[in-house]
């Protein structure tokens, strides 16, 4: 038995690096909201009150300097029976979605990616719990891909 997950030495699709500037300016702005919000604390005149958003704008400047390392963390593999999804740094996450079991495909465009020229593509299963997600997806490429995943779905049902 070994203690490390044994995945085959496939290359991995990353999301697009511009996915970082979304996900930095939305941690930095709650920070900041955040901050600002505890400054009404400072009204009692206590020591803690200042410590109190010292520490919440230390913990966003952290928060958001690791940003850029988690978005590259972030990748996809197309195997042959199942899309195996990468993420996370610490606490690694992977997840296999059969192509068989895969009933919907939708790709969204917020205001700021559709700006960076991104996508999310979102995959659902028959389980309830089961909505993965590929941020920061090229535009073309979530295109590509959603089309790509829609053949293999259809070619793969598995008894539905």
């Amino acid at each position: 038995m070994t203690d490390r997950l044994d995945l085959p030495e496939a290359t991995w699709t990353r999301v697009s690096p511009l996915y970082k500037w979304p996900q930095m300016g939305s941690y930095a702005l709650s920070g900041l909201v955040v901050a600002a919000l505890s400054a009404f604390t400072w009204f009692s005149g206590a020591w803690w009150a200042y410590a109190l958003t010292a520490v919440i704008l230390v913990i966003t400047i952290v928060v958001v300097a690791f940003v850029p390392r988690r978005v590259r963390a972030i990748g996809y593999q197309l195997r042959e029976d199942d899309l195996l999804v990468r993420r996370g740094i610490l606490f690694l996450r992977f997840v296999a979605v059969p192509y068989g079991r895969m009933q919907l495909i939708d790709v969204n465009r917020g205001p700021v990616v559709r700006a960076l020229g991104l996508s999310d593509l979102k995959f659902v299963t028959a389980a309830a719990s089961s909505a993965v997600t590929i941020p920061g997806v090229p535009a073309e490429e979530a295109e590509r891909l959603r089309d790509r995943l829609v053949e293999l779905a259809e070619t793969r049902r598995a008894g539905l």
